[in-house]
């Protein structure tokens, strides 16, 4: 049964960071690409940032791009998100997924990131 386990999220002042973490499980990890996604209220899921499956090439949404950073460590069978720099506007509940256009899988519960002065 493919898992996501979506963690790290938190409130935070704008400019401010934090790091994200999604432990997947169910799958053989090393062999798929990962993304994060994100949905705010109100509003449709969407793509923050990939990277496939070696780690070797990584995409972000334009409003991520030079404040946020995929990575991932295949012997952990875990993908992270840094987000540094953050905004009002990157509020939302973030989520993890195997794929790197198209998520293959289920939903977590994902991880609420609350951006507020």
């Amino acid at each position: 049964q493919v898992q996501f386990v979506e963690s790290g999220g938190g409130l935070v002042q704008p400019g401010g960071s934090l790091r994200l973490s999604c432990a997947a499980s169910g799958f053989t990890f090393s062999s798929y690409s990962m993304s994060w996604y994100r949905q705010a209220p109100g509003k449709e899921r969407e793509l923050v940032a990939g990277i496939i499956s070696g780690g070797g090439r990584t995409k972000y949404a334009d409003s991520v791009k030079g404040r946020f950073t995929i990575s991932r460590d295949n012997a952990k069978n875990t993908v992270y998100l840094q987000m540094n720099s953050l905004k009002l506007e990157d509020t939302a509940v973030y989520y993890c997924n195997a794929g790197f256009s198209l998520a293959l899988h289920a939903w977590g519960q994902g991880t609420q990131v609350t951006v507020s002065s």
